[in-house]
């Protein structure tokens, strides 16, 4: 291997300890660990990625990888606590307790017909198991941010492709050619939304272009691996300006159509959806969870409101039975293009077909409410809706003030809205008719 400090095509600039910020400090027990067992047993080992461009930006790495040119197989010799996984790319995992340590080998691009790896008819990488040096690794990262190496054995960052000096700059630039690129993966478009609106950073235009050339591909991508992927987009205390940059670049629209569909014609949703997402950006910020099924919710609120209402108008049935049944259906076409595993679909089916039960503020039936089992998501969606002034501010207070209630204060809560006078049967002795379920 070339160890020349000099920058040269097919080597590194290599920035020694002293010229860095990049300390050890900010990196996990467990990953050093990982590292230093490697180098002991004469293999090299580099942590690569996030986890050296976020210590560079002291935004306090929380993802470690390692990069090596051992083997999977080499790498579950050497530590009794990996396991090996993966198809599309065969990485050994390290656990240690609940951490786990990611370690990849070295790759290099198929080029022989006997080489371990394959593309779709897009141009999209199905299988990538062709190993090689770091000098060949390197060109198989997506962004120059993250193609930083650091070295465990003399703790200096290896720089093939300009990464340190875009950090500098807060560019996001891909290596090699953007249109190719993200043909290969075309996930690396909302990869680059997540970094850009995670670290400030500014897309370069030729990946701007591309992005928009290629927006439709992300419906050639597995509809499990986009969830993955809206997960880290939306979960990271970054969910506001990650989703303005998918609009802005075509990306939701593939992602959500119904959802986007509705955005562009219904400020009050649009204005909703603002809400949401800040909302969870704050809870995230404050340490709180946050769980997808809310969200997903957010997203399909109209569109399942509006077909709600169209089932409704053609069958007899109450509110609550058509919103559920409208949840069912719109999920149902997203997941071709997202799969929402059931335990997030069937909560969120739940608590968007409580939503007109918050209108009955009187008698057992509004009691009633307060036992559901997703009573706190519905509320917290309602609450929401009153924010932006979709549900009135009277019925939201009532909700909050009645939780905090002794059980005789509830019971009168409810007993005043009830309506005085009202009969369950007629003199005559026959049963009124009962009006539909709100």
């Amino acid at each position: 291997m070339n160890n020349s400090r000099t920058p040269s095509p097919d080597a590194p600039k290599i920035i020694p300890r002293a010229e860095h910020n990049v300390s050890r400090d900010e990196f996990s027990k467990s990953a050093l660990k990982v590292l230093y067992r490697l180098h002991k047993a004469g293999y090299q080992a580099f942590l690569v990625g996030g986890c050296v461009r976020d210590a560079m930006l002291v935004l306090h790495p929380k993802d470690f990888d390692v990069a090596t040119n051992a083997t999977p197989e080499e790498v579950r010799a050497l530590f009794g606590n990996c396991r090996l996984i993966g198809r599309r790319f065969r990485l050994a995992h390290v656990r240690f307790g609940r951490e786990i340590i990611e370690v990849a080998t070295f790759r290099a691009a198929a080029i022989h017909a006997h080489d371990d790896g394959q593309h779709d008819h897009e141009g999209r990488i199905i299988r990538d198991n062709v190993y090689g040096t770091i000098d060949e690794d390197v060109w198989r990262r997506d962004f120059t941010c993250n193609a930083l190496y650091y070295n465990i054995a003399d703790f200096s960052v290896w720089d093939y492709v300009g990464g340190v000096e875009h950090v500098k700059q807060k560019r996001l630039v891909l290596i090699g050619d953007p249109e190719q690129r993200l043909r290969e993966d075309p996930v690396r478009m909302l990869r680059a939304v997540r970094f850009a609106a995670k670290l400030d950073f500014t897309i370069d235009p030729p990946v701007v272009d591309a992005i928009h050339h290629h927006a439709r591909l992300l419906s050639n991508v597995p509809a499990a691996r986009l969830f993955d992927e809206f997960l880290k987009m939306f979960q990271a205390g970054h969910a506001e300006r990650t989703f303005n940059l998918l609009r802005e670049h075509g990306l939701f629209a593939e992602m959500f159509p119904a959802t986007e569909q509705e955005l562009a014609q219904d400020n009050d949703f649009a204005h909703f959806v603002a809400a949401a997402l800040q909302n969870t950006d704050r809870r995230v910020a404050a340490g709180k969870s946050v769980t997808p099924m809310f969200l997903l919710g957010v997203f399909f609120w109209v569109p399942v409101r509006e077909l709600a209402e169209r089932i409704r108008s053609e069958e007899k049935m109450s509110e609550s039975q058509a919103l559920s049944l409208a949840s069912y259906e719109i999920v149902a076409q997203q997941q071709r293009r997202i799969s929402i595993p059931r335990r997030f679909t069937v909560p969120m089916r739940e608590m968007l077909s409580l939503q007109p039960r918050f209108a009955v503020m009187r008698g057992k039936r509004g009691i009633k409410l307060l036992d559901h089992r997703r009573f706190r998501a519905a509320y917290d969606f309602m609450a929401l809706l009153a924010e932006v002034g979709q549900v009135d501010a009277a019925t939201e207070k009532f909700w909050t003030e009645v939780q905090s209630q002794s059980a005789a204060e509830r019971a009168a809560s409810f007993q005043m809205n009830a309506q005085p006078g009202k009969r369950r049967r007629s003199r005559r002795g026959g049963r009124r008719k009962q009006p539909q379920e709100s």
